[in-house]
This record gives structure tokens, sequence and C-alpha cells, in this order.
């Protein structure tokens, strides 16, 4: 998944950051609101790591102030305030979840499964695809039982293309998911290069090519 860190420890910023972008998600990290508000208009996250000590506006407001403004994206508040009045008021101002300081990067990205899970109306905690299955947490892809080897980026595009398996979607909108803002500027085939490899490593018709438009999930028969 593509997420958006706000958190002005710079320690502590780099150290989430780095720690999600090894378990293969884009990260772009922030450590103020402001700057997290003009990222969230120019690119489509899957979640949001907020801390509320902010300088400049406290993350609260920000908080209500995007829910306000319509941004549906799920939001996980990181915070050092422990007190219940504290808790309820950042899930009353529209956080999803609320965890306090300090988390390992596997409790945090297993919390961030779980926010995604939810917003995608998956419950369950394998994806299935005909006789495809992929497993979030492990990065565990199966192909008619077999397990299936894939690099970063094409667990990356697997995962965007089965979070909405109807939708197509564009080369620019994959692209997003895929590269963070830190991320060398990938070459222009390069989309191309890992649907190629899905198809090649999965079943050819595994991802479907709408000309014109983008790529979806292709519609993949079960075995009987």
């Amino acid at each position: 998944m593509r997420v958006l860190i706000v958190e002005d420890d710079v320690l502590l910023g780099r150290a989430l950051a780095a720690g999600l972008r090894q378990l293969g998600h884009a990260i772009d990290w922030f450590g103020n609101g402001t700057d997290a508000d003009g990222a969230l208009l120019a690119t489509p996250y899957d979640a949001m790591v907020l801390d509320l000590g902010l300088p400049g506006g406290d993350g609260l407001v920000w908080l209500r102030r995007w829910r306000d403004r319509g941004v549906k994206l799920p939001v996980l508040v990181l915070t050092a305030r422990d007190g219940v009045d504290q808790r309820i008021a950042g899930l009353d101002s529209g956080a999803d979840d609320y965890l306090l300081k300090p988390i390992t990067i596997d409790e945090l990205a297993a919390r961030l499964r779980a926010l995604l899970r939810r917003s995608s109306g998956r419950a369950q905690s394998t994806w299935r695809h005909g006789d495809l299955e992929y497993e979030p947490a492990s990065k565990l892809v199966r192909w008619k039982g077999q397990g299936v080897n894939l690099t970063a980026r094409e667990l990356a595009l697997l995962e965007a293309l089965m979070l909405d398996p109807q939708r197509v979607m564009s080369k620019a909108l994959l692209r997003e998911k895929l590269y963070d803002w830190d991320d060398a500027e990938p070459e222009g085939n390069a989309l191309e290069v890992h649907i190629h490899h899905l198809r090649r490593k999965i079943d050819a018709g595994i991802v479907r090519t709408v000309r014109g438009v983008g790529y979806s999930l292709g519609a993949i028969e079960t075995e009987q």
C-alpha cells in the first residue's frame, strides 16, 4: 500500500518510513500538516499514520479538516497522548485506529493491514481470486496451490489490483501506488515489465488490459 506518514520527530519518522518500506510499502513522510495536506491533494494514498503534536497545527485539527473536506482514507493516530479522553477525542475526530508510542514496525504494519481490509470490505486475512491466493501479512502468493515468488514491486502491483478487482486502473494511478516520492523516476516501460512478469509467473490472464484506459485484475475461473 502507499502510506502517508505525518510525524515531526525526525528519528521516528525516518524509522517508520524505512521499516514500512522494508515490508514493501511505498511511503511518503512529512513533518507537518501543511506539507501533508499538499500531498493528499496530489496523491491517492491507501492509509495515513498521523502524529498529533505537530508544529504549526495540532494533528486532530488537521484530521477534522480533512474529514470535513471528504478525505476518506483510513487514518491511524500514533501519539504519546495516552489519556482516555484524548483517545476518545481522536476517534471522534475521524481516526480509524489510535496507538500509543512506542510501537514496533510489525504491529504498525499489522494495524495498517487491518485498516486496509476494513476499508476495502475484506474481512479475511487471505485474499482469493479464482485459483489465486494472497496473504498480505506474509506476502505469500499461491497459484493453484503452488507458491509463486514475486518481487516487491510485483507484489505491490498484485495487491493494488486485488484490492479492487473490478476497477480499471490507469497507468498513472498504478505507478503512484508502486512508487513514492523518494524513488528514482521509474523507466517508461517499468509498469509494463511488472505486468509481463505477473502474467508469466502466475497466468497469462491474471492482468486484463483495457485499451486506452488501463489495467484490471483478469477474470480467472476456479478449477472444479
